[in-house]
């Protein structure tokens, strides 16, 4: 039997632990496909005009599931890199110059700012800036944030607002921007292609502004979330079924819709997508396919049809604040958008479930990952009653 240590060794082991902790956090870092890994890294210190964040709530995306599957994003990351990018938090720590935001700040800092100064910046093309920066890690118990998102596209969230509703601004921000450049106007009638978290949001931010809505839904649980988001029709997709005929008989005088949205990312419904507009309408290519990917378009519907075809990325600061202002106004309904709440160490089995959720009949649309321990006291109750546990 080995010789026990003095206790004055032990003590000095416990306290350089202890020492080494407080200078590390917890946090999720993609190495590669499928490769999810929890960590300690360190916490991370503002430089000049930044700001660190301390992570409240972080929320499960559709666009992570795709790179936590294909293990890279083309635009946003490329691994080992730390993972997330759906947060909201207080501000914990300020760099040098910053002046609009303080310590105890709640806040939500977008995962990217333009630089307005480049071609597309100026030609009202933001999404597109040359020099985009992005921003990643929100999986974590703190996050640095770079002084240009600082600056342009970070934003104070009111005391009545949850942080896990504010997180929600980054992907209504997207949506916005796809329902503006399709031009969505109230009266129109839209068809969304797909149910997930962003086919929701779609349906629901169009209900709002008076689109009425015709969902394509895969499971029941989808048909039901489509219709709670304001969808005054539902197709379920079925075996067997032409969904295009289908979904057009639904339209007036079978002739298609004003709008369709391609929220599934595949060949198959890129096409579908074109098939079900009518002749002068716009389809928005929302999902994005992997690199490479061919679809194959009947050129002369779309030239006799005089059918307009979007590709929409990304968001700008603009449609942040509209998507924030939206969220804060209580009639988006984000509580329902959140269907559970888990802790940061259940991370990598939530994303090996979400892989396979497909197979399964439950509503399970966005997980909030809560940093419980971050919660102010005044408004750890409403969080609570916000987000139902993960089960």
């Amino acid at each position: 039997m080995p010789p026990a240590r003095r206790p004055f060794q032990n003590e000095k082991q416990d306290e350089k632990i202890e020492k080494m902790n407080e200078r590390t956090m917890n946090a999720a870092v993609l190495y590669g496909k499928e490769d999810l890994r929890l960590e300690r890294i360190p916490i991370p210190t503002p430089e000049p005009g930044e700001i660190v964040v301390r992570v409240t709530a972080a929320l499960t995306c559709g666009t992570d599931l795709k790179v936590y599957r294909r293990g890279y994003h083309a635009r946003m990351l490329q691994p080992p890199i730390p993972f997330g990018h759906e947060l909201a938090g207080v501000v914990s720590a300020i760099g040098e110059g910053v002046t609009q935001f303080a310590a105890g700040d709640r806040v939500v800092p977008l995962n990217s700012a333009p630089c307005d100064a480049c071609f597309f910046c100026l030609h009202n093309q933001q999404n597109l800036c040359d020099d985009l920066r992005f921003n990643n890690g929100a999986y974590a118990e703190y996050l640095r944030v770079p002084a240009r998102i600082v600056q342009k596209n970070t934003l104070l969230i009111p005391e009545d607002v949850p942080f896990a509703h504010a997180a929600l601004t980054e992907p209504l921000a997207c949506v916005i921007r796809g329902l503006e450049e399709a031009g969505a106007r109230p009266g129109d009638s839209m068809i969304v292609i797909g149910a997930g978290p962003i086919g929701l949001m779609f349906i629901h931010a169009a209900s709002l502004a008076g689109v009425e809505v015709l969902a394509i839904a895969k499971r029941e649980d989808q048909v039901e979330a489509a219709r709670l988001f304001g969808a005054q029709q539902v197709l379920r997709i079925v075996e067997g079924q032409d969904t295009v005929a289908a979904a057009r008989a639904l339209t007036p005088d079978c002739r298609g819709a004003d709008i369709v949205v391609e929220a599934v990312a595949t060949p198959a419904t890129w096409e579908q997508a074109v098939a079900m507009v009518r002749k002068g309408g716009t389809v928005n290519f929302f999902g994005g396919p992997p690199t490479g990917t061919v679809v194959a378009l009947d050129t002369n519907r779309l030239h006799y049809g005089d059918i307009t075809l979007k590709a929409s990325f990304h968001h700008t600061p603009a449609t942040c604040r509209t998507a924030f202002d939206l969220i804060a106004s209580g009639r988006f309904l984000a509580a329902e958008l959140l269907t559970a709440q888990a802790e940061l160490i259940d991370l990598p089995n939530i994303f090996h479930r979400m892989l396979t959720r497909s197979l399964t009949n439950t509503r399970d649309i966005k997980t909030a990952i809560v940093f419980h321990s971050e919660l102010s006291t005044h408004n750890s109750e409403l969080e609570a009653q916000a987000l139902p546990a993960l089960s």
